[in-house]
């Protein structure tokens, strides 16, 4: 029986566990923290992951879990409505299956844990590639030999670098983002709130299941290496950023201040002129990063997981089934960093006057004679076109 190692225990990394598994092989599961990472905002299943949960059996879990979220609401600082995309609606980011990351996280991990060995509080320093096998060297001390490695990390992996060193390349998209988890207000309700601001700020706030409130704060910045910076240094960044213009931005500078659970990041697009390196291979994030603007992230760390175990089970000759996996996913994965012209900048004003143009298109969008007129041309009773083809590989295999 193969042994592989998976690096990476968020979503791509189980999704692909439960496959390898299924298929028969021997999988074990590395997770640089202690547990399970249960934080994030929300992600939505649809299209190729959709198909993939049902698959998996995972659909009716994962409707249980959903964030309750009913749309979405633009408002100005004033936090005046001025247009509003119920769930649905081709302009609401709402989708009918939003979970929090860390939900579906909970979900995969309860899926598998019988049947893959987790290892957490350890990762990767080390791969020695030989003819017949890989020996891994953990932070821990400990050696082990496995048949393949992949990397399922995130934008940042490590394990990436050990392999393909600088060979892998970022393309920032020009705007920092941060996300906290902060305690729920009057004003929030079962309506997402997205807010422009002066200086190229966007706050997005979300309802969850748990009672709480899930925030973003995004902006326009040249590179500035802030993500590199301690977490404290990265509070007084976006505290300093946010402070002066308006809106719920005194509430947040509060929760900021006392969050145990911000993420600050760079928004980059990962591009890997190859995915694998003899018996090692990447998916998910440190594959393909396309950055939550895309909106197709859980679409393609789950349909990317489904099909590199797929390719696996159907020969023993890994680098065959590395480059059919490459051949089939890179297309979906370059198709969805494809960026419109103008994004995300367009979306992200520094002026007060631009904030006020911008809010006047979403008004005018959000009308009610613009929504009956794009209501006629909606394709909603029309069944939506494939992104990806998913081949059967029970089929194939049996």
């Amino acid at each position: 029986m193969r042994k592989i190692l998976i690096s990476g225990g968020s979503i791509a990394g189980p999704t692909l566990a439960y496959w390898l598994h299924r298929y028969g092989l021997h999988v074990t599961l590395v997770e640089s923290a202690p547990e399970l990472r249960l934080g994030g905002q929300n992600i939505d299943v649809k299209g190729p992951a959709l198909e993939i949960i049902r698959k998996m059996g995972l659909e009716d879990e994962i409707r249980a879990a959903n964030t309750t979220e009913i749309g979405l609401r633009f408002v100005n600082i004033k936090n005046e409505t001025i247009a509003e995309f119920p769930i649905g609606s081709s302009l609401s980011m709402t989708q009918e299956l939003e979970i929090l990351r860390g939900d579906l996280v909970q979900i995969l991990y309860k899926k598998i844990k019988d049947n893959v060995q987790y290892i957490f509080g350890d990762y990767i320093t080390a791969l020695d590639q030989h003819p017949d096998n890989v020996t891994v060297t953990y932070s821990s001390g400990k050696t082990e030999v496995f048949d393949l490695v992949i990397s399922a990390e995130g934008i940042g992996s490590q394990t990436r670098k050990l392999v393909f060193g600088d060979e892998i390349k970022f393309k920032y998209l020009g705007v920092y983002t941060a996300y906290l988890t902060i305690k729920k207000a009057e004003s929030d309700s079962r309506w997402a709130r997205w807010c422009n601001a002066a200086g190229g700020i966007v706050f997005v706030l979300r309802p969850d299941n748990n009672g709480q409130t899930r925030a973003s704060v995004t902006f326009l910045s040249p590179e500035m290496g802030y993500e590199k910076l301690s977490n404290n240094e990265k509070k007084n960044i976006l505290i300093e950023k946010i402070k002066d213009v308006g809106w719920e931005a005194a509430r947040l500078v509060k929760e900021i201040q006392d969050s145990e659970d911000l993420y600050f990041e760079r928004v980059s697009q990962v591009k890997a002129p190859k995915w694998s390196n003899g018996r090692v291979c990447l998916t998910g994030d440190a594959a393909w990063c396309v950055t939550p603007i895309a909106g197709k992230g859980v679409d393609l760390s789950v349909s990317g997981a489904y099909i590199l175990a797929g390719e696996l089970s159907k020969t023993n000759d890994h680098e065959k089934a590395f480059l059919n996996y490459e051949n089939r996913m890179r297309p979906y994965a370059e198709s969805a960093q494809k960026l419109p012209p103008g994004v995300p900048g367009i979306v992200y004003p520094t002026s007060k006057i631009g904030v006020a143009i911008l809010n006047g298109l979403f008004s005018f969008v959000g009308s009610k004679p613009v929504k009956n007129i794009m209501n006629l041309f909606s394709s909603k009773n029309k069944e939506p076109e494939k992104e990806i083809e998913l081949p059967d590989y029970e089929m194939a295999t049996n």
